[in-house]
């Protein structure tokens, strides 16, 4: 059911094995006493008549691996990606003609961030790798530990968060660090697929604990905090309460959803207090539109709540436990990816299935991005797609 590992203090390793047991046991019972329980099993795929055709309309194999720490970056032109065996990309977002490639031999663990001028990403040992727009590497400075999650990168910073729950910035032209910030975290937190958002001149991230955070870009000081979700529960495993996917801004609303805790949204422009919250465990992130916001739990269905208020109006279950991404919408339609690569097309109004393609047969960790152009999608082989549905 779960695609998280899980991390934590020096007893890490048991954590994991204790985490990854215990849910092995919940979800399929000792299959040696009794019949194996299926209740959790992936639903197989629903027949439906489509709506739209869904198709590809390019395909550009970046890489061999990529997992929670890759996702892509897009601009209005161009879409930015990495993979684990060191290459990084820049591909045209309407012809997927790749711009540029470049490699780090050492492979990377994390990325890609980009603003169109800087593009970042991460190392396995936690060295921040940036270049320039023509692909060259402009240079390299060290955060403070494993970093799993995508660098973010605006406003003449890049932007990292590392394992030790801290957020370091350094300056995008000349990689000297700005400032570093921590914050305590818990002794055992999700790996996730998660990323941070630059706007306004605030870092705004979510952290372990249930918590959502704005930090202010020039000093690196939390100005305002939120809670997203508290911690509850007899053991750590039942206070895993963490932030999941990017905290996504909605006019002056700030959203985001934690697992095992709530989706919940703040009013940053008077004193950020949250305008609602409902009981949800989130399991890769949301997305919004201009009335809507958009997220897949933990069970693997997906629900659209309005801004205004909080209201539940859809919920779509034909895709439960087929481990959801995070979702992308484009205004029109709102899309999200599986454990086999397939993307599910669902109308922003009621959630009905208007189209499904599969881009490869790897799992789809990273959210799906929308665009005027259609939908990117990078699987965890690394390959990114552009998928479109007609009219």
């Amino acid at each position: 059911m779960m695609r998280w590992l899980f991390r934590g203090l020096p007893s890490a390793r048991l954590w994991r094995a204790v985490a990854v047991g215990a849910v092995g046991v919940a979800l399929a019972g000792c299959s040696w006493l009794s019949p194996r329980d299926t209740r959790y099993d992936p639903v197989p795929l629903v027949d439906f008549t489509p709506e739209r055709q869904a198709g590809i309309a390019w395909s550009v194999n970046v890489g061999n691996e990529a997992g929670i720490g890759f996702s892509p970056a897009v601009t209005s032109s161009a879409v930015y990606a990495a993979s684990a065996n060191g290459n990084v990309a820049k591909i045209d977002l309407r012809s997927g003609s790749v711009q540029w490639q470049a490699q780090v031999a050492e492979g990377l663990q994390a990325g890609a961030g980009s603003d169109g001028n800087t593009t970042a990403v991460v190392t396995p040992s936690g060295e921040v790798v940036a270049f320039n727009d023509e692909g060259v590497e402009r240079w390299r400075n060290q955060a403070s530990s494993e970093v799993l999650v995508p660098p973010a990168v605006g406003d003449g910073v890049v932007v990292v968060r590392s394992g030790d729950y801290r957020v370091q910035a350094f300056d995008a032209s000349t990689g000297e660090r700005v400032w570093s910030m921590q914050r305590p975290g818990p002794s055992l937190s999700l790996r996730a697929a998660n990323q941070m958002t630059i706007a306004g001149g605030y870092v705004f991230s979510g952290l372990p604990g249930g918590k959502v955070v704005a930090i202010n870009i020039r000093t690196g000081v939390i100005e305002w905090e939120g809670t997203v979700a508290i911690p509850q529960g007899a053991t750590e495993l039942e206070r895993v309460a963490d932030v999941v996917g990017r905290p996504v801004l909605a006019g002056d609303l700030l959203c985001a959803a934690a697992y095992q805790g709530r989706i919940a949204c703040f009013d940053l422009m008077t004193d950020g207090s949250t305008v609602w919250a409902r009981d949800l465990s989130a399991s890769a992130g949301l997305a919004v539109d201009q009335s809507t916001a958009f997220v897949s739990d933990a069970k693997g269905v997906v629900h659209a709540y309005l801004l205004s208020g909080g209201a539940n109006i859809w919920q779509q279950d034909d895709m439960r436990y087929r481990r959801l991404s995070a979702p992308g919408t484009d205004g029109r339609a709102v899309a999200v990816g599986d454990f086999e690569g397939y993307v599910h097309f669902l109308a922003r109004e009621d959630g009905r299935l208007l189209a499904r393609v599969r881009a490869g047969n790897r799992p789809i960790l990273a959210p799906v991005i929308g665009t005027p152009q259609g939908f990117v999608v990078q699987n965890s082989n690394g390959s990114v797609h552009l998928l479109t549905t007609g009219s």
